[in-house]
């Protein structure tokens, strides 16, 4: 009996901490409420339901109850939290937490700490913070809006920067000046309406790798100054010279407009209570320098972090070197249409133009075939691997049971399929159209060997970019649905091509309209070049190439 009272008691202990405040934390991400999770609070520290926040955050999990344990996935890496322990492992290393991870019921808590992580920031590209009962994540921006301030005698634009901000300034008409920063990644577009005596309106928006603002002066608007301020710059708008010593000092980080918390008085200590109403204290803005130890590098291709200058990483396009994949060939016809197609033709004449796009644009390329000959899975991951390629695009052509599918698709690893279809691609088989099974084995092959954890981050980024150009490019007659073109699988061998790859369905050959297109060779040229121009749109974002 004392046995099973102490059992219990146990299992109070662990299961039930009613010693902590409960409460609710928002999740804002880009900009956007994502809803709250619950939250509790101990020792000065905010403890976050960690399955609910991870997914919000895009994040995949996986509850082991008998453990005790949470599996936190995201894009190349994962983590394994654990109840009553302060140590994380974050593959296969260890890293301290501020305080203790808790476990109520079926949810584990983690402190918000975990989610600032260095390690979860660079795979999620993206910045975390924590502020005002709110965690927020944000691109690695550079360039932000602060704030406005109307005086009496002229308009101002408050501009936050990290670090020192080229610009320039030009009146591009009689009622637009224009500020133009090269080489910043900007937070977020704004466009806003003062419609004051100084200022009718402004827009602040991203293009390419620049940002420009835009002000349409208002009646009195005629001079401007634009001056460096502390953090930031200042823009200022009046109807006489200003002075220089009228530029007033920048805020620090700007922060969003956030709801207030729906925590209470009675939940939390004072000094929580004072961190959440006072603008400037800081007992909510953590800090994780002191506690956390930097683990090993985790591999040698990171998903790299954006920046205002071109990444150290960057090469001149002689220097990237790509391996263009005609899938299938030889005895391996991959998909058959009886009396018509055979997919190993189809590839093969898109992968030339797609090579020959890229060889004029400067690039270093390598056909895996140029003819009709069986190049072995592993033939194509050594031949890509041995040419120390950067980027591996494998071209093919799908088909399916039902004649109705049809479209463009791209594909990445990942470890969750992104629907039925994506997980069966192997295994699909139509007698009645007798298309081979060497196709599907091929594609359920081919990803495996695209299968690289540390890459899948870079290669939905390239899968987004080529999506993106041949949906634009003009005579390929093929659909191209934006919701769901770029899609993913589910393999967990991490074996293969060492470089961002990704494996493009061109259409379905299984449907006529897609089967007509296919085989025209205008859009056979305009596919090859689609694929191209998200390749390089994909280099140029990431800052690969100068």
């Amino acid at each position: 009996m004392k046995k099973i009272f102490f059992s219990l008691l146990l299992s109070c202990v662990l299961c039930v901490p009613m010693a902590f405040a409960q409460g609710k934390t928002e999740i804002m991400v880009l900009g956007k409420s994502k809803g709250k999770v619950s939250s509790m609070q101990s020792g000065g520290h905010i403890l976050v339901d960690a399955q609910a926040t991870a997914k919000k955050m895009g994040g995949n999990v996986e509850f082991f109850s008998a453990s005790k344990s949470l599996k936190v996935a995201f894009p190349g890496m994962y983590a394994i939290l654990t109840a009553s322990l302060r140590e994380v492992i974050i593959n296969s290393a260890s890293v301290a937490l501020p305080t203790d991870v808790v476990v109520s019921g079926k949810k584990i808590y983690a402190p918000v700490e975990f989610f600032m992580l260095p390690q979860v920031q660079k795979a999620l590209d993206r910045q975390v913070t924590f502020k005002k009962n709110t965690l927020i994540v944000e691109k690695n921006y550079t360039l932000a809006l602060d704030n406005t301030r109307h005086q009496a005698d002229q308009d101002q634009i408050l501009l936050y920067t990290k670090g020192a901000a080229d610009y320039t300034v030009k009146q591009v008409n009689g009622h637009t000046v224009r500020v133009e920063f090269p080489n910043v990644v900007l937070k977020r577009n704004v466009s806003q309406r003062p419609k004051d005596d100084f200022i009718r309106s402004y827009t602040l928006s991203q293009r390419g790798k620049d940002a420009t603002l835009d002000i349409i002066l208002g009646n009195k608007g005629k001079t401007w100054k634009v001056l460096p301020a502390s953090n930031g710059l200042t823009v200022m708008v009046a109807e006489k010279e200003v002075p220089v010593s009228a530029a007033p000092v920048a805020a620090a980080e700007p922060t969003e407009p956030i709801p207030a918390p729906t925590v209470t008085a009675e939940t939390l200590t004072p000094s929580i209570m004072q961190g959440a109403d006072d603008e400037d204290a800081e007992e909510l803005d953590l800090t994780i320098s002191a506690v956390v130890q930097e683990p090993p590098v985790m591999s040698a291709a990171e998903p790299p972090v954006m920046s205002a200058a071109v990444a150290p990483s960057a090469k001149k396009k002689g220097e990237i070197r790509i391996v263009v994949d005609a899938g299938h060939g030889g005895k391996d016809p991959g998909a058959v249409r009886k009396g018509s197609s055979k997919e190993k033709d189809l590839n093969l004449v898109v992968s030339k133009h797609l090579y020959n796009y890229l060889k004029k644009q400067g690039f270093t390329v390598k056909l895996t075939r140029d003819n009709d000959t069986f190049v072995t899975l592993a033939g194509r991951s050594k031949m890509a691997n041995e040419f120390k390629a950067d980027l591996f695009i494998s071209v093919h052509t799908n088909a399916a049971k039902k004649g109705d599918a049809n479209g463009f698709e791209v594909y990445f690893r990942s470890e969750k399929p992104t629907d039925k279809d994506a997980a069966d691609i192997a295994a699909f088989e139509n007698e009645a159209l007798q298309y081979e099974e060497t196709h599907y084995s091929f594609v359920d092959k081919l990803l495996q060997s695209l299968a690289k954890n540390e890459y899948m981050n870079e290669s939905s980024k390239l899968a987004g970019h080529v999506r993106n150009y041949v949906y634009k490019e003009p005579g390929i007659g093929i659909a191209v649905n934006q919701n769901n073109a770029v899609k993913q699988a589910n393999f967990y061998v991490l074996r293969g091509v060492q470089a961002p790859a990704i494996l493009v369905e061109m259409g379905y050959i299984s449907s006529s309209k897609d089967r007509a297109r296919l085989n025209n060779k205008s859009s056979q040229k305009h596919m090859g070049e689609g694929i191209g121009k998200g390749v390089v749109a994909y280099l140029k974002q990431e800052g690969k190439i100068k």
